[in-house]
């Protein structure tokens, strides 16, 4: 079931929506009024309710959708703000709306409609085409009716028909799209000038009453989360390699053995043969003249071995390779018989060998080429084999160190010592974990864990919310065994827990410190660049002309690597009269624009079909909105109270 699940995964979402979205089946059955009734209205759409009950259940679906996604690493704190509240809280209200519409206005979908839609769902069809098979085999597996899931589809059909035809309608006027091409193809050549921020820092001075002053201003942008310091045990692949213990020199030996192809490059010879065959029930006498040929050859070649290649075009009865001069090959030992590999083995390159008897015959051979043995051995190796060797053991001891943790964790509740004795490994410890990321050293000192090796161990979402669980940070439990990754286990524990505060002065001295003064480099910047800026326009600073550098042809579409805020400068400049002059002020400090000439883009047919495309759909999806928000207008749209506790988390 679950392989099934896993493999068809875009199926199962389909079917999921079907069964969370009990509207789908409700179209054209009976009218939302009548669905499940929670016990806090949250907010009234017409005669109908969002309720706090339809709210939980979206939220478990969201948070269940999201944690599957991402195997489990999503941080579900991201669902828990205001923002994401009321994101959900409000595509409720659209669909309801879009629901109630459906009903009041009848909008309905053929048979036909619905079995064309269905039919093109890739996932019921094989080599492209619609397999009924499939169809009944996939809802089958779902635990879904075909009436349930085609009444679903119409439902979902009939929805799509109430916005659809307004986004499909939606038409950019030419002109429009012309003026916005021509907007983002204008090319502008300009040259910059920069007062930067680190010009001005040494000039900077900070007094300790401009300090206080700031933090008695600013002591809530300096709270500090919720906080927990944390003893954990980490279960890895090097805990597991130094388990492992010595390993003895005669099953290092033996690995290398087996495996000895990987460190060894065995011998080979490239040859050549002349071969006289004996066809096989040949007479002692055939064979002997066979023979006495062959070492006649034998010995004409090895008074003159270069020779060989044309001897052999002569006289080889290997048709095969007597045209190429009986060339071979090369060869490796444990390819031929034995006989001619020890003969051929042993010749050294350039020699031509006594006449060897064959399978087929007899053959004079010749080495073209010779290559020794090359690679490690045994004792050169030795390092990489045990280290290999170490690892697969280390593979086998992670499965049996990852179940004792588990056991051993789940025994002893309330303390990591016996898991800890257990592994022979060491607890660790790091402090300043929030729910939602990690403090630095300057805010918890030399054990923060955002400078840990294990940084990335506490980066995991779901890491920190065990911890601030209630079981784990409450009663101070040991949190089960998590997995971080395939050959990385973690189990946590609160040594303490710290509540939000503001640290005191002395603590934050330095950043505060070092907020001023970067501010006032900022300032010093932009009051030297903007003091440019005011001469450059009245022209009066022909040496501050001298000072830009290399012009740039920019567009809306390349921007040669400007800030965003510095080319929105350069295109809202006037270019009634050039050069013009902008100026912008940013954190590395203050850049003058000096705009030389302007110049209309070149046409990109390209471009100009890509973004009819884009500006349709946004246009669509504009036009979508403004009906929905005239259907809500339509039905009436209220919150209650309850909806505001809702949004603020406040749900008691």
């Amino acid at each position: 079931m679950f392989d099934f699940i896993r493999t068809n995964r875009r199926f199962m979402m389909l079917i999921l929506l079907v069964l969370v979205l009990p509207s789908f089946v409700l179209i054209g059955v009976s009218g939302y009024t009548n669905y499940v009734s929670g016990d806090k209205d949250l907010v009234v759409v017409g005669d109908s309710a969002v309720t706090l009950q339809e709210f939980e259940m979206a939220r478990r679906n969201q948070l269940e959708q999201m944690q599957r996604s991402t195997m489990g690493r999503f941080d579900p704190e991201i669902l828990n703000s205001r923002a994401a509240r009321e994101m959900l809280l409000e595509s409720l209200v659209d669909r309801r709306v879009l629901v109630m519409t459906a009903n009041q206005e009848r909008f309905s979908v053929s048979d036909t409609a619905l079995r064309n839609s269905i039919a093109e769902m890739p996932e019921f069809q094989e080599n492209g085409q619609f397999s009924a098979q499939r169809y009944n085999q996939l809802l089958d597996a779902s635990g879904l009716s075909p009436r349930d899931f085609e009444q679903g589809q119409r439902g979902e059909l009939a929805l799509q028909r109430v916005l659809e035809p307004v986004a499909n309608s939606a038409v950019v006027p030419p002109s429009m799209l012309e003026r916005i091409q021509a907007a983002l193809t204008e090319e502008r050549t300009v040259s910059l000038q920069t007062f930067p921020v680190s010009d001005y820092q040494k000039e900077i001075e900070v007094t300790d009453a401009e300090i206080q002053a700031w933090y008695d201003s600013n002591k809530e942008s300096l709270t500090v989360a919720d906080q927990v310091a944390v003893q954990y045990l980490v279960l890895n692949e090097e805990v597991a390699m130094q388990s492992v213990g010595d390993i003895s020199e005669a099953d290092l030996r033996s690995y290398y053995e087996q495996n000895k192809n990987r460190y060894v490059t065995p011998p080979r010879v490239n040859v050549s043969h002349i071969q006289l065959s004996v066809v096989a029930g040949a007479s002692e006498d055939e064979r002997a003249a066979a023979r006495t040929k062959a070492e006649s050859i034998a010995q004409r070649v090895k008074a003159e071995p270069a020779t060989f290649a044309d001897v052999a075009r002569e006289e080889s009865e290997d048709v095969g390779t007597a045209r190429d001069g009986g060339q071979l090959g090369w060869v490796r030992p444990g390819t031929w018989p034995a006989a001619l590999e020890q003969a051929v083995f042993a010749l050294k390159a350039g020699e031509v060998s006594d006449v060897v008897e064959g399978p087929d015959g007899f053959h004079v051979f010749i080495a073209n080429e010779v290559e020794a043995e090359k690679g490690e051995s045994f004792d050169e190796a030795r390092e990489q084999v045990e280290s290999e060797v170490r690892r697969q053991l280390a593979a086998e001891k992670f499965a049996e160190l990852a179940t004792r943790l588990t056991d051993v964790v789940y025994d002893n509740p309330s303390s990591l010592d016996p898991a800890a004795q257990a592994l022979g490994i060491e607890p660790r410890m790091v402090t300043g974990v929030t729910r939602d990321g990690l403090l630095g050293i300057d805010d918890v000192g030399e054990q923060a864990a955002a400078a840990s090796a294990d940084a990335a161990i506490f980066e995991d979402p779901r890491v920190r919310t065990t911890l601030f669980s209630p079981a784990v940070l409450n009663e101070k439990s040991n949190s089960g065994v998590i997995e971080i990754s395939p050959d990385t286990l973690a189990v946590v524990r609160v040594a303490s827990f710290e509540p939000a505060h503001v640290p005191a002065l002395e603590q934050v001295k330095g950043r505060v410190e070092a907020v001023l003064a970067a501010q006032a480099a900022r300032d010093a910047a932009a009051k030297a660049g903007e003091e440019a800026l005011e001469n450059l326009r009245s022209g009066n600073a022909a040496e501050l002309e001298e000072k830009f550098g290399t012009p740039l042809t920019v567009s809306r579409i390349d921007n040669q690597g400007l800030a965003k805020p510095v080319l929105d400068a350069v295109f809202e400049a006037s270019a009634a009269k050039l050069p013009a002059y902008v100026g912008v002020s940013g954190p590395q400090g203050y850049v003058v624009a000096r705009v030389e000439s302007v110049q209309p883009g070149e046409e990109n047919p390209q471009l100009s079909a890509g973004l009819a495309m884009e500006l349709a759909r946004s246009w669509g999806m504009a036009e979508q909105r403004a009906v929905l928000l005239e259907m809500r207008n339509r039905l009436g749209v209220t919150r209650t109270a309850d909806a505001e506790a809702v949004l603020s988390g406040d749900e008691s």
